[in-house]
């Protein structure tokens, strides 16, 4: 799709550069999407169209924070990960 990807278990969980450089995705649930946005709305918010209203999620890297970005891509990869990689759901 001509931007790198981040994949656990072949499914994607964050992207760099889409919609365009300076951004990256992250796939949160629609709940941790609301949450993100909500808090922080310069960093963060839904992609268009579908994708987004399924929680695919677009983080403008120049304002965010770094633990931020570590939270939002350490709850999508749980989200993405296989549970026998991931555990028991509801542990960090």
């Amino acid at each position: 799709m001509g931007h790198p990807d981040f994949r656990v278990g072949g499914r994607i969980f964050a992207t760099l550069g889409y919609p365009g450089r300076g951004w990256g995705m992250v796939k949160l649930t629609r709940e941790q999407q609301e949450l993100f946005v909500r808090t922080q709305p310069a960093t963060f918010a839904p992609v268009k169209g579908a994708w987004g209203r399924a929680g695919a999620t677009n983080v403008r890297l120049r304002t965010a924070r770094q633990d931020a970005v570590r939270e939002a891509l350490t709850i999508a990869w749980r989200n993405r990960a296989p549970q026998r990689l991931a555990g028991p759901a509801g542990l960090t």
